[in-house]
């Protein structure tokens, strides 16, 4: 964003030297719209993200439901993960091509359409239909993960961008918040196969229900941008041509920045532990405090909100400082140190304890994710903020879908104690790697 506001003034400056006076700026403002735009995008985030760990934090009630492994169960959010990349390119190409309002409608009509999926599925024979329902929602992340950035751009000002990014992820971790808390609620481990199937119809219906009108709000007041540009340089993008921009030529040039390459790869390194630790939070806690469902959801709880706010500090932090680097450094290093904590103490047998160590290591694992969108930003411009976080994005769904795989598999044969150390590595891994991404 500094480079946005250098080449601005940059532009200004040779335009006047060349005509002998003062170049004319072209008509900026920002209208009040725009916390709207993005508060609503923030709320049909939400609901889509809250569906992505609502099976997984009571792995084991849905796995004696529908008479599945708990394998199959975690595929219910891994495949959020997998979705995502073979479907990011097509959709932030169409985020090119035809902008936000549409790739919003879209959204908002798969992620609707899956809920009432879902709806019809609250049968122990029909596990087949809930993967369907979960596979529509998980395309529909597709069509939200890469907006944030791009909606900050298009409709705020230059100082205002980190915190309206922050905003637009903001929604996706309350979102996963809710998902941790609300399903071990209104879905108590009970033997009655028939008050079970009432109980999960209940969240289902109360999510078809948010979806439908977060649906029909995005039809008649999402706007695709606003009459006059917020910055000189979202004056300027739009002046170029649809034809004059080429979306492969510039993924080949954003493949040939060393330090956007780095950065794709500690992104992917430090969100996918998140997901793997999203995930796989029930088996562990079950694993050290049996009986402890609704307590896992209130850890993961924790986790989420404590990332939220890191989420915001970081976001206005950088609004107001721009130091891209040495904050996203900060902030992965003690991610680190968080796991390193919440492993050794998870099996001492005091939640207190894990409430605790837990929120530490949310505030910022989870307060990382912004400072990833941003930080790519600053690293790319004047690329666009859809492309970069498409790949960032992609690179996350791959480490999680690995992450989620092998630490489940590591828990299963030698406890929870090895599948953190397991993740463990590979934060340092990406601790490192970030020190050496260059600005």
């Amino acid at each position: 964003r500094q480079l946005e506001r250098n080449w601005e003034g940059n532009f200004a400056e040779c335009q006047g030297q060349e005509g002998g006076q003062e170049a004319p700026q072209q008509p900026t403002r920002l209208y009040k719209r725009r916390w709207m735009i993005v508060l609503l995008f923030s709320s049909y985030s939400l609901c889509n993200s809250f569906q992505w760990i609502q099976y997984g934090i009571i792995n084991n009630i849905f796995t004696k439901f529908y008479s599945v492994d708990t394998f199959a169960i975690d595929w219910m959010s891994m495949i959020y993960m997998l979705t995502y990349i073979p479907f990011i390119f097509p959709v932030a190409w169409l985020l090119e091509k035809k902008g936000l309002r549409v790739v919003a409608l879209v959204a908002t009509a798969l992620n609707c359409t899956g809920t009432w999926i879902k709806v019809a599925s609250v049968r122990p024979h029909l596990f087949a239909v809930t993967v369907l329902g979960q596979f529509c929602c998980s395309l529909a992340q597709v069509f939200i993960l890469g907006m944030p950035s791009q909606i900050a751009s298009v409709w705020f000002g230059t100082e205002e961008v980190s915190t309206a990014c922050s905003i637009g992820v903001f929604g996706n971790q309350l979102g996963i918040a809710i998902g941790f808390l609300v399903p071990p609620v209104l879905v108590p481990n009970v033997d009655d196969m028939d008050e079970l199937a009432h109980h999960i119809s209940i969240m289902f219906y109360i999510t078809a229900g948010v979806a439908t009108l977060l649906f029909i709000l995005v039809v008649f007041v999402f706007q695709e941008r606003p009459k006059l540009p917020p910055t000189q340089a979202q004056a300027t993008a739009r002046s170029i041509l649809p034809e004059q921009y080429s979306y492969t030529a510039s993924i080949a040039r954003l493949l040939r920045n060393r330090p956007f390459i780095l950065l794709i790869i500690t992104y992917g390194l430090n969100v996918g532990c998140f997901y793997a630790v999203g995930t796989l939070l029930n088996r562990m806690i079950i694993i050290h405090y049996p009986g402890e469902e609704v307590t896992a959801g209130r850890i993961g709880l924790t986790i989420v909100v404590a990332g939220m706010v890191g989420s915001l500090i970081c976001g206005v932090w950088l609004d107001r400082t721009k130091t891209y680097k040495q904050t996203t450094l900060a902030v992965y290093f003690m991610s680190l140190v968080g796991m390193i904590v919440y492993a050794a103490t998870l099996s001492l047998g005091h939640l207190w304890v894990v409430f605790i160590t837990a929120g530490a290591l949310g505030f910022f694992m989870t307060g990382y994710l912004p400072l990833g969108f941003e930080f790519a930003v600053e690293l790319t411009y004047p690329e666009s903020e859809g492309t970069s976080s498409g790949l960032l994005n992609c690179s996350a769904q791959v480490f999680g879908i690995i992450f989620t795989i092998c630490q489940g598999k590591i828990i299963d044969r030698f406890g929870t104690l090895a599948g953190n150390i397991f993740l463990c590595v590979f934060l340092l891994i990406g601790t490192i790697m970030t020190g050496k991404t260059s600005n």
